[in-house]
């Protein structure tokens, strides 16, 4: 098995050294636990989608830790997309623009753009900054199941495959960062962690594509962030269970009265969509291990980051997003 080391400073540059060296290391963010390899390093990126069991098809994130690498990785930019980068990072938020072809084709799915982002987890920052390259990093998991946030979640899918996970403790904010995409018009390819309110607060409004069947982002494919087990939507309060089937229930504040569920979770008591955010996947990992045949999901408000919480949960779904 993979060792799970604690976050001291030797380590995170024997962590770096692995990735200088074309190695794979799991490492926190505020978000989700990533999966790095060197950016520049196809062979080593590679082993990221061999891993994972992930397509080709579906680009990646660069990690950044210092501002000025969008030069290195950006042929154009936007100043729309600046003024973000500038209000949000470090931070939830991955910014889409045309890329330099020093950045090998395999990291973007052929695309002629590229997804940058820099986390605001001090792990991750000094991670990349030893490495002294860019790290491509998606979600330290198997494609299409649940993202991990913690290193636990992730030994458990990725087992002894990669070379080293870095244990920061449970991430802060539990869901991906949001992707917005910089043409004509901004478009949102990905709800998450940094909300459409805020975004529209800084560039005004934006359109919302969170599906496509060639993705120009991680995470807009039609069933994603799925348990082993089938996940339902509750809808119109219905409650009921058929006949002979084993139920889970995610909660977003309390269990209904005399319910039949054999097991719940419950996201926030005080209904606080950040707190539900950061339990979501925590949540189903652990109801994903119960004894039972379906999971049944009750939706939250579609504001702020609760937008983000029902993309995921459609996604697990398998009916999409907005």
């Amino acid at each position: 098995m993979t060792k799970i080391v604690k976050p001291t400073n030797e380590i995170l540059m024997q962590a770096a050294e692995i990735i200088k060296n074309g190695g794979l290391v799991a490492f926190p963010t505020e978000t989700v636990y990533g999966l790095g390899a060197s950016a520049f390093n196809a062979r080593a990126v590679a082993k990221i989608f061999e891993v994972k069991n992930r397509p080709y098809f579906d680009p990646l994130i660069v990690h950044i830790s210092r501002f000025e690498t969008i030069y290195d990785l950006w042929a154009k930019l936007d100043e729309r997309a600046l003024n973000l980068a500038k209000q949000f990072w470090p931070g939830p938020l991955t910014i889409v623009l045309p890329r330099k072809k020093s950045i090998p084709d395999i990291v973007v799915a052929g695309l002629t753009t590229v997804a940058v982002r820099m986390p605001a987890n001090k792990i991750a920052l000094d991670l990349i900054t030893y490495a002294g390259v860019p790290i491509a990093a998606p979600s330290a998991n198997l494609f299409g199941r649940l993202s991990p946030t913690t290193a636990e979640h992730v030994a458990e899918q990725l087992g002894d495959k990669i070379d080293l996970i870095i244990d920061g403790g449970k991430t802060e904010i539990g869901v991906e960062s949001t992707v917005i995409e910089f043409n004509d018009k901004p478009v949102v390819l990905r709800l998450g962690g940094i909300t459409l309110e805020q975004i529209e607060g800084v560039i005004g409004r934006v359109k919302i594509l969170t599906v496509a069947e060639k993705p120009h982002s991680p995470g807009q494919l039609l069933k994603h962030y799925a348990p082993k087990v089938k996940l339902k939507i509750i809808k119109n309060g219905n409650y009921s269970i058929p006949q002979g089937l084993e139920a889970g229930l995610l909660a977003f504040r309390e269990a209904p009265p005399g319910h039949a569920f054999k097991c719940v979770q419950i996201l926030s008591p005080a209904g606080d969509l950040q707190e539900a955010a950061c339990n979501l996947f925590s949540a189903l990992h652990r109801l994903e291990k119960e004894a039972i045949d379906i999971i049944y999901a009750e939706p939250v408000p579609e504001i702020g980051l609760g937008r983000a919480i029902m993309d995921r949960l459609r996604k697990a779904e398998g009916t999409g997003g907005e």
